[in-house]
């Protein structure tokens, strides 16, 4: 009995012995694996940095089973929107996103979803921001903060400021870029004073900084850095906003990493030489009725200079780029010829005409500088473009008032009846079914804006001098301006588009 009682104690100390020395060996495997997943980006080992109490505690309670748990619930969410069930799939992904934070793939399918699928099931343009903008929140409040190296979160949170809010393909589009730009007006400005957003002073200046950095997640020396490389930018719109993300990333990602980036802020660049201009300093109470685009053509060199260094670096994609470039130039040449700097103009057309001597073929391949500009004109006016079209109605407001500053009346007038056809025809292509989307401002409203900049008693702001301001008031009957009893906001306004 008691050799049975010894060799059972025996083969238990063996089996502890044994235990013991495959628990060492694990640890020294485990060491050697979590290396290699390291090196091969299949895991993370460092802990998470300033998560919410109930991430950190999931973090450390569930350990390696929570892989297990996420994939069964992103197989679930998988099945969720294939069925278009993306209410559901908003709280899983919530759910994964806990478990598994750095799982990068969740961030994005339930960002894009928040922003482009679940906001178009709403009719009202306010429910369908609310949808846009927790979108945008989800990977700059959260995603990115704990992913702070992942590439493909910049690019998606560049991507919906730019393409998103940015451009006009939703319906409700003129709401996001009018709410972006009231929620940023009292934070950055259109301008901002890089001198005291670099270094406040006063209580106030000191909250809004804090305020953009703590609710927006922006860092003003990265602004001032963007706007000195890509600007100036107009920081209530969308534009910047996405420039600026794109370069953020840039500065965390690797080399391999850089050219995706890159391009985002070329793309967004060129939008905003389009139609994110700056147009005034007063004007800091922006509403529905005074919210115009219009193009910011002070950016044409800066764009043009980005597609040629693009061009000399990257030789696969150079046939491409050189088209886009010679296609950007097209639409810049008559932009600034339109805005009454024919110079301008003229310097790009011949810039474009000696890099690209092919521009133009058949008919139009002597066509001259001149006729080209017009031609486009009339060509764009036949389009659906809101942000050409606009563009085209607001200089021939500006130029008549300009011809009655001159005492040529009857091109004044000339110049009044060419905005109502444009407008006119305009409405008469898109029809009814697409004035929601692409409908202008009324005519009285883009006549009103653009006699309010030209009369602006904000010398910094004004499209006209004092003396010619003076002599407009008087061919139009209007009122002496009342004098400014307040210095000068030091943030720019820009108003933006219908």
């Amino acid at each position: 009995m008691t050799s049975g009682l010894n060799r059972t104690r025996i083969y238990k100390v063996g089996l502890v012995c044994v235990a013991i020395l495959l628990f060492c060996v694990t640890s020294q495997m485990q060491g050697l694996l979590n290396v290699e997943r390291k090196d091969l980006g299949l895991t993370r080992l460092t802990p998470l940095e300033n998560a919410p109490p109930m991430l950190a505690f999931t973090s450390v309670a569930l350990g390696g089973f929570r892989g297990l748990i996420a994939n069964a619930l992103w197989m679930r969410a998988t099945d969720l929107q294939d069925a278009d069930k993306f209410f559901e799939m908003v709280q899983l992904s919530d759910w994964i996103t806990t478990l598994e934070p750095h799982f990068v793939d969740v961030w994005r399918v339930q960002s894009w979803n928040m922003a482009y699928n679940i906001s178009v099931k709403f009719k009202d343009p306010e429910d369908r921001w609310h949808w846009v903008e927790r979108g945008v929140q989800l990977l700059r409040d959260q995603g990115i903060p704990l992913n702070p190296q992942e590439t493909l979160l910049y690019r998606d949170l560049s991507w919906l400021f730019q393409h998103k809010i940015g451009q006009n393909l939703d319906d409700a589009h003129m709401r996001y870029k009018l709410r972006l730009a009231q929620e940023m007006q009292p934070v950055l400005g259109g301008r901002p004073d890089f001198d005291v957003l670099l270094d406040p002073k006063t209580p106030a200046d000191k909250q809004r900084v804090h305020e953009l950095e703590t609710v927006y997640k922006m860092d003003p020396k990265i602004i001032k850095k963007v706007d000195d490389e890509y600007g100036p930018l107009d920081w209530r719109l969308a534009d910047a906003q996405g420039i600026y993300w794109a370069e953020l990333g840039r500065e965390k990602a690797g080399p391999s990493d850089q050219e995706t980036l890159r391009r985002s802020i070329y793309q967004t660049m060129q939008q905003a030489c389009i139609r994110g201009g700056s147009l005034g300093r007063s004007v800091t109470n922006i509403t529905a009725n005074n919210f115009i685009i219009w193009p910011n053509l002070e950016l044409v060199p800066k764009v043009s200079a980005a597609y040629e260094k693009m061009i000399g670096e990257d030789e696969k994609l150079r046939e491409n780029m050189q088209k886009a470039h010679r296609n950007f130039l097209k639409t810049a040449i008559y932009l600034l010829y339109e805005d009454d700097r024919v110079n301008q103009a003229h310097y790009w057309f011949n810039y474009m005409m000696s890099n690209y001597p092919d521009s133009f073929v058949g008919r139009q391949k002597n066509i001259s500088f001149d006729d080209y500009c017009l031609s486009q004109i009339v060509e764009d006016n036949g389009e659906t473009d809101m942000n050409k079209v606009s563009s085209s109605i607001i200089s021939m407001f500006d130029d008549g008032f300009r011809c009655l500053i001159g005492d040529d009346e009857d091109r004044y007038t000339d110049y009044q009846l060419l905005a109502q056809r444009i407008w006119t025809h305009y409405h008469e292509k898109i029809g009814d079914t697409g004035v929601e989307r692409l409908g202008l401002q009324p005519l009285p409203k883009l006549r009103e804006f653009v006699l309010n900049h030209e009369l602006d008693p904000d010398p910094r702001a004004a499209w006209m001098s004092p003396g010619a301001q003076a002599i407009l008031r008087t061919k139009l009957n209007l009122p002496a301006p009342k004098p400014i009893s307040a210095p000068a906001p030091t943030a720019e306004a820009v108003p933006a588009g219908p």
